[in-house]
């Protein structure tokens, strides 16, 4: 089990994407701890004395790649009254602490692997998208799902990985367009691999209709894995 670390770490950017959805960069005041892609980290807005009780905080998924030593990064829509804080308050130059590395949603690159992300929930994927090699030898497909064109947040992130890597291929679907994520419309691309794991990171609602849909084409359970988020 990797050791938890509690950092303090200096604002370096907050980017606004429209629809109160934020990416905000931290630059950590030591190296950052080792993670693995998928894994998340809490987020304190108020100070912490070492040794002493962690303030209230939020778990986020960490966006940036494992191999950024000196970067942390994540992308968050606010939905309640901590983010909606968040929204108010970071800004170049304040210092957050942040505990890592936790959780278990974990992508396994020896198989064939489909990811469904919906909104922000793509976080969860990006670390593991940008730790893949040229050489990858099993498939990788993304469905990414987002409300409006720009929106897509990590769109160009990843369009530069599958240019990278052969093996991954990716739709993105906007629900203005193309309405929602739905595993028929994804089914003859998925039809292609050999016995795939399904990833799904995205709001409860979003998971729960995609993990009934896909025990609709006979997916086992045991090849199904979630990551949900409110």
């Amino acid at each position: 089990m990797a050791v938890v670390r509690k950092i303090p770490c200096v604002v370096q950017a907050v980017t606004d994407h429209g629809e109160r959805v934020y990416t905000v960069q931290l630059s950590p005041s030591s190296g950052v701890a080792h993670f693995k892609p998928g894994q998340f980290l809490h987020l304190a807005l108020d100070p912490y004395e070492p040794g002493g009780f962690w303030p209230e905080s939020r778990v986020f998924s960490i966006a940036s790649s494992p191999r950024e030593r000196d970067r942390l990064s994540i992308t968050y829509a606010v939905k309640g009254a901590f983010t909606a804080r968040m929204e108010r308050e970071l800004a170049p130059g304040c210092t957050v602490w942040v505990k890592l590395p936790y959780g278990d949603f974990v992508v396994d690159p020896g198989t064939d692997i489909v990811l469904f992300a919906g909104g922000t929930g793509v976080t969860a994927f990006t670390a593991f998208l940008q730790s893949l090699q040229p050489d990858q030898a099993t498939r990788v497909l993304l469905f990414y799902g987002a409300r409006k064109p720009d929106l897509f947040v990590y769109g160009s992130l990843v369009e530069a990985c599958a240019l990278n890597v052969t093996s991954l291929a990716y739709r993105l679907v906007c629900e203005e367009t193309d309405g929602r994520l739905r595993v028929d419309a994804a089914w003859p691309a998925i039809e292609t691999l050999h016995n795939p794991v399904f990833y799904l990171s995205g709001p409860p609602q979003m998971l729960a209709a995609l993990t009934v849909q896909l025990r609709e084409h006979g997916v086992s359970p045991d090849n199904i894995r979630t990551d949900a988020w409110e």
